[in-house]
C-alpha cells in the first residue's frame, strides 16, 4: 500500500458520500408527515443545531438503500476497503442516520457523528478524528470541512464547492466530481415543459374569437406566464415534500432535488422568488385574477401536503385545478367561459389523471418491487380494473357534455357553419380510446399530457380538429 493508503480514511456524509443534506430532506419529510412540527423548530434550534438533528430524527428517518450516493466516489471507496484500508464515516449528521447508512453499505470500521449535546462539526469533528487517529485522510466537499483538511495527510474533494476548489484543489490527492449542469437542472426543477397544460387559459379567449384583440392577448399573455410560475413554485415545492417518496421510484428519483444535483436549501428559496414573480404579474390583471391565483396556490399546497394521498380525493382535485386554468384565463380577459366547456374539462381532465393513476400502478406491478407504501399513494395494484372503469366511463362523459355544448345556443351564435364542429366528437372519441388502450397496455408514461405532446397521432388529430374549428367559424 501507498503511505495515503496506509492511513485510515475519513468520509463526510452529507454532499459527499451522499448528494444531498440529509437534515434538510429529513425537515421537510417532517413537516409533511407533521406540519405542526415547523412551530417546534424554533425552539429546538435555540437549544443548538445538535438538538434540533437529534429532535428531527427521533420523528423521521430515512431510508438509506435509496439515498443519492456519489456512486463514483462510492465506488472508489470500495475499492479502498477491498485494499484493507480503514474506513471510517465521520458526519455532523446524526448519529441515526450515520449508522443507517453505514449499516447499509457496509464498508465502515466505525462511525462518528453528532448526537443530543454534540454537533460534529468544524473543530469539533477535527478534535473527535484527531482521538482516533494521529495521521488520517479526509473526503469532504465544502467550507465546513477547511479544518479537518488543514490537519489531514490525504486531501479527497468530493463535488466541491467553489470555495472548496479554490483552497484545496492544488494539493488533493484526489478529486471526484459528479454533477450535472445547474441551469438545466432549474429548469428540470421548474417544470418549464408542464407550462404546456397552461395554454388552457387562451381557451375562453380563442372560443369567444377574440384572438385579434391587442388588450385581450396581453392579458391572456400575463395570466399565462403568471400561472406558469405559481405551478413552477408548486412543482418546486411538491418536489421538496416528496423527497423519500421519489427516491423509491425508478424515474422520479433522478429529479433535481431527489438525485441531489440541486441542494434541497435551493429549492426552499427558488419558491418563494416563483411565488412573488408570479404574484406579481398578477397585479396587472384584474384583481379577480388574483383571487383565482390564491386559490390555485391553496388547493395545489393542500394536494401536496395531503390530498395527494388519498384515494378518489387526488385526482378529482387535479381535475379541478386543471378547470381552474380555463377560470383564470376568462377572468383575465374578461370572457365568458361556457360552463359546458368547463364541465367537458373537468370530466377529461378527471379522466387523465385518472390515466396517470393507472399508468403508476402498472410500473409497481410490473417492477420487482410491488410496495406502494414508500411512494405515499392511496392505490394498490388490485385497484387497477377500477382505475380502468372509472377513467374510461369519464373520459366518454366529457364527449357527451361536450356534445351539449354543441348544441348551446353560444355555438350557434359563434360560428356560422357549427355543423363541422360535430367532427370533433369522432375525434375525441378516438384520441380518448387510443389513451386508454395505450395506458391498459402498460405503453403510457405516467403523464398523458406529457405523451400526447410528443405523439405524432395526437398531433394529426389536434390538426384535424383546428382545421374543422376555423371552418365552422
Amino acid at each position: 500500500m501507498s503511505d495515503s493508503e496506509s492511513i485510515p480514511l475519513f468520509v463526510d456524509l452529507d454532499g459527499t458520500l451522499v448528494k444531498l443534506d440529509t437534515l434538510h430532506q429529513a425537515l421537510f419529510l417532517l413537516l409533511r408527515r407533521d406540519p405542526v412540527s415547523l412551530l417546534k423548530v424554533p425552539g429546538w434550534l435555540a437549544k443548538g443545531k445538535a438538538h434540533l438533528k437529534d429532535q428531527v430524527l427521533q420523528r423521521v428517518s430515512l431510508d438509506a438503500s435509496v439515498l443519492p450516493y456519489h456512486r463514483q466516489f462510492l465506488d472508489w471507496l470500495l475499492k479502498e476497503r477491498k485494499k484493507g484500508r480503514k474506513l471510517i464515516l465521520a458526519t455532523a449528521s446524526n448519529y441515526r442516520t450515520a449508522n443507517a447508512v453505514a449499516a447499509h453499505l457496509g464498508i465502515f470500521d466505525e462511525v462518528l457523528a453528532s448526537n443530543e449535546q454534540t454537533n460534529l462539526r468544524h473543530q469539533a469533528k477535527l478534535e473527535a478524528i484527531r482521538e482516533m487517529h494521529g495521521e488520517f485522510g479526509y473526503a469532504g466537499n465544502d467550507e465546513a470541512d477547511f479544518p479537518v483538511w488543514d490537519a489531514a495527510a490525504e486531501v479527497v474533494l468530493v463535488n466541491p464547492t467553489a470555495g472548496a476548489k479554490k483552497n484545496y484543489a492544488l494539493k488533493a490527492d484526489h478529486i471526484f466530481v459528479e454533477q450535472r449542469p445547474a441551469g438545466r437542472m432549474f429548469i428540470k426543477a421548474m417544470r418549464c415543459q408542464q407550462w404546456l397544460k397552461n395554454l388552457l387559459i387562451f381557451s375562453p379567449m380563442l372560443l369567444a374569437h377574440r384572438f385579434t384583440d391587442a388588450g385581450t392577448i396581453v392579458g391572456a399573455v400575463t395570466a399565462f406566464f403568471s400561472f406558469s410560475f405559481a405551478a413552477s413554485s408548486i412543482y418546486v415545492l411538491n418536489d421538496l415534500f416528496d423527497l423519500s417518496a421519489d427516491q423509491h421510484h425508478p424515474r422520479k428519483r433522478k429529479r433535481p432535488f431527489a438525485s441531489g444535483d440541486l441542494p434541497i436549501a435551493t429549492g426552499a428559496l427558488l419558491t418563494p422568488i416563483l411565488v412573488i414573480i408570479s404574484l406579481a404579474l398578477a397585479t396587472f390583471l384584474p384583481p379577480i385574477f388574483l383571487w383565482v391565483l390564491l386559490a390555485y396556490y391553496a388547493l395545489t399546497t393542500l394536494y401536496s401536503w395531503r390530498i395527494k394521498q388519498l384515494a378518489v380525493a387526488d385526482v378529482l382535485m387535479l381535475a379541478i385545478l386543471y378547470s381552474m386554468r380555463i377560470i383564470a384565463g376568462s377572468v383575465a380577459t374578461g370572457t365568458t367561459a361556457s360552463g359546458w366547456f368547463i364541465e367537458f374539462a373537468i370530466f377529461l381532465f378527471l379522466s387523465l389523471a385518472l390515466v396517470k393513476r393507472l399508468s403508476e400502478l402498472r410500473e409497481i406491478k410490473e417492477s420487482p418491487e410491488k410496495d406502494n407504501s414508500q411512494r405515499e399513494r392511496a392505490y394498490v395494484v388490485d385497484d387497477l380494473p377500477l382505475l380502468l372503469g372509472f377513467g374510461s366511463a369519464s373520459g366518454y362523459i366529457s364527449v357527451f357534455v361536450f356534445t351539449m355544448y354543441l348544441s348551446s345556443e353560444k355555438v350557434i351564435e359563434l360560428y356560422s357553419r357549427p355543423h363541422f364542429l360535430w367532427i370533433l366528437c369522432p375525434l375525441l372519441l378516438y384520441w380518448i380510446t387510443r389513451i386508454w388502450h395505450l395506458a391498459w397496455r402498460g405503453k403510457m408514461t405516467d403523464d398523458p399530457l406529457a405523451f400526447a405532446a410528443r405523439d405524432p397521432q395526437t398531433f394529426l388529430v389536434g390538426a384535424i380538429g383546428i382545421a374543422a374549428l376555423l371552418y365552422a367559424i
